[in-house]
C-alpha cells in the first residue's frame, strides 16, 4: 500500500496562509479581465507559457487574445502578425505554427470547440499532459486533474513525498498519495511556492512555512 503524506492538511493550510496575498500565475494579469475566458483562450495561453516567464506570458496572451480569441480568427490571422503579438515568448515562431495548427484541427475535427476530454486534448499536436491538465482544470473547471510543471515535480521530491525522475512519473505517484481534495489547489500553490520560497537553487528554507515537514532531499545549499 502506498505511503500517505504526513501532515498534508497542515502543509496545505500553511502554504495557503503564506501565499494568500500573492498573485497567482496563469491568466491572472489585471488586463485579463478584458479577455473572454474560455477553454480556447486557456489553451492558447498555456501554449504560450511553455518555457516562458509568467509576466511575459501574461502580456503576450493579452496582446494576442484581445485581438484574436477564437480558432476562426487565429486561423485567418497572418503568422507574421501573431509572431509580433506574442514576442518575446520562448520559441515564438514554433508556437505560432502550433496555434495555427491547433486552430485548424479544432475547426476541421471538433466544430471549432476545444474538446472537454483529456484524451482528445492529447491528440492535438503540441499539447502534452501538463497543458491538457491545465485546460481541464482552469478551462473547463473540472476536478480530478493534476497539472505538473517543474515546480510541481521538484518540490514533492524535495519534501520527500515521492522519488520520481520526470513530471509524468510525478503525476502518477501523486495521484496515489495526494488526497483529491487538495488537487485543485496543488498546481497554483506549488508553482508560486517554487517561484518565491522553494526555489530551484538555494531555496529560502529559513522563511519556509513548512520547513519542519521537509526532508530537504538533494538540497545542498539554502538561505
Amino acid at each position: 500500500m502506498q505511503k500517505a503524506i504526513e501532515h498534508v492538511d497542515e502543509i496545505f493550510h500553511l502554504l495557503k496562509e503564506e501565499l494568500k496575498n500573492t498573485k497567482f500565475p496563469a491568466v491572472s494579469h489585471p488586463q485579463w479581465e478584458k479577455i473572454n475566458k474560455t477553454p480556447f483562450t486557456t489553451l492558447i495561453s498555456c501554449i504560450l507559457s511553455l518555457r516562458t516567464k509568467d509576466e511575459v506570458t501574461e502580456q503576450a496572451s493579452y496582446r494576442l487574445l484581445k485581438k484574436y480569441n477564437t480558432p476562426e480568427q487565429l486561423l485567418k490571422a497572418l503568422g507574421e502578425e501573431i509572431q509580433q503579438l506574442i514576442y518575446p515568448v520562448g520559441f515564438y515562431k514554433t508556437k505560432t505554427k502550433t496555434i495555427k495548427n491547433i486552430s485548424k484541427t479544432l475547426l476541421e475535427q471538433y466544430n471549432g470547440r476545444v474538446p472537454d476530454s483529456f484524451d482528445e486534448l492529447l491528440k492535438l499536436k503540441g499539447v502534452g499532459r501538463k497543458t491538457a491538465n491545465i485546460v481541464m482544470v482552469y478551462g473547463f473547471k473540472k476536478t480530478g486533474y493534476l497539472p505538473i510543471d517543474v515546480h510541481c515535480h521538484r518540490i514533492p521530491n524535495r519534501l520527500g513525498w515521492i522519488q520520481t525522475k520526470n513530471p509524468g512519473e510525478t503525476e502518477t505517484e501523486l495521484r496515489k498519495i495526494l488526497p483529491e481534495k487538495h488537487w485543485d489547489d496543488f498546481n497554483h500553490l506549488f508553482v508560486k511556492f517554487g517561484q518565491t520560497i522553494c526555489t530551484p537553487i538555494s531555496p529560502f528554507c529559513s522563511k519556509c512555512p513548512i520547513e519542519k515537514y521537509c526532508k530537504q532531499v538533494s538540497v545542498t545549499k539554502n538561505r
